[in-house]
């Protein structure tokens, strides 16, 4: 599969726009070094909104741009090759597309559009991604709803202006039938985050809820039937991903070859022993199937084909097992230098750590392309 005219266009426009007001030098290390609360420049993302890249997936009709996912995937993974810090995956894809069609979508879908809204999806209770164990309670409590629970990992959930958090209205913990989805405001009574770093400069919040009373209207979707806008989310923030992974990947290859294009040893470049030759032409090879996969499942998610949710796990799973092997060999092929921190190329093996666990990370996928090929 490969991108059309007008998709290259945008690859055409974002890449040196990531590679220039998105680079590891402005962006990453100076968060980063300044221990910033929110880990990412909110300036930088005004600049996004201004290139109508916020509003990558709302629909025309409500101020987007009504593109789909190969095209958010395009954004992604000049993202991931650039390292640049930013809420797009969680606000303009996986948010967005839990919001769409419903009665919130009308009030949160502007400022995400304008660059002045961040969203942060609130899904997981433990330490490992499951998104059906959810224990985080919502009563019935005159025309609304009190919940009280806790969610971690709430990836900018300390920057979010809102929060779209999954509590179960029936049944037990595992059963996807009985959650529903709320989006509620950073502010409600009862609502507590406390923010931490993770390995990539990036932060996530625990959530605690106590009691957090909040009107029907805030519900997305159905009552007991959250599942539907969540697995809408949830697919599309894997397949957003999997894209910002092959650029996590790409990158750190990149930077590699040049690396063995320059450095001498024993009085030779060091990308003239074949040994190194081979390990760098496998890599390529590798991230372009991974790419590959990212691409079909963001064009089954836009078509709505019945197997995207099963080529969004295979897309995610290998393209995290290649960024992994990308930023490996990196590092390696570096020698002593990749592993200080004055060269980039550690930076890619943190992001590369955190984003492969996001969404569900390779054991995870791996286990559901078995459960939805019937195994």
């Amino acid at each position: 599969m490969i991108l059309t005219d007008d998709q290259r266009m945008l690859q055409d426009t974002v890449r040196p726009f990531m590679a220039d007001e998105g680079a590891i030098k402005t962006q990453l290390r100076h968060w980063r070094d300044t221990n910033c609360k929110d880990g990412f420049g909110h300036g930088l993302w005004k600049q996004f909104a201004e290139l109508g890249l916020t509003g990558i997936l709302v629909p025309e009709a409500q101020g987007g741009a009504g593109l789909g996912m190969i095209e958010a995937g395009v954004v992604l993974e000049e993202i991931g090759r650039n390292l640049t810090p930013s809420p797009f995956l969680t606000t303009a894809v996986a948010a967005v597309r839990a919001l769409e069609g419903s009665a919130q979508a009308e009030r949160w879908f502007p400022g995400i559009v304008a660059g002045e809204t961040v969203a942060a999806l609130a899904i997981d209770e433990g330490r490992n991604h499951d998104p059906a164990r959810i224990e985080c309670r919502a009563e019935r409590s005159g025309n609304g709803f009190t919940l009280s629970g806790q969610k971690q990992f709430v990836v900018h959930g300390g920057s979010a202006d809102v929060l779209l958090i999954a509590a179960r209205t029936a049944g037990s913990a595992g059963e996807r039938e009985g959650v529903t989805l709320f989006a509620i405001g950073k502010d409600a009574s009862g609502l507590t985050l406390d923010s931490a770093g993770l390995a990539d400069s990036s932060k996530a919040a625990r959530i605690t809820l106590d009691r957090v009373a909040v009107d029907a209207d805030a519900v997305v979707g159905d009552v007991d039937g959250g599942w539907a806008p969540l697995s809408r989310a949830l697919n599309a923030g894997r397949a957003g991903a999997a894209s910002e992974l092959v650029g996590v990947a790409a990158g750190a290859a990149e930077m590699t070859f040049d690396y063995l294009k320059q450095r001498k040893q024993f009085g030779r470049l060091i990308g003239e022993f074949q040994a190194l030759q081979h390990r760098a032409a496998h890599l390529y090879g590798e991230i372009e199937i991974a790419r590959a996969a990212a691409l079909k499942a963001a064009q089954l998610l836009d078509a709505g084909d019945y197997r995207a949710e099963l080529m969004t796990s295979v897309a995610k799973a290998k393209a995290a097992r290649v960024g992994a092997l990308a930023v490996q060999e990196g590092v390696q092929m570096h020698g002593g230098i990749g592993m200080t921190d004055e060269h980039d190329i550690g930076l890619y093996m943190k992001r590369e750590a955190v984003l492969s666990e996001l969404f569900g990370g390779p054991r995870f996928h791996a286990g559901e392309v078995a459960r939805l090929s019937g195994y």
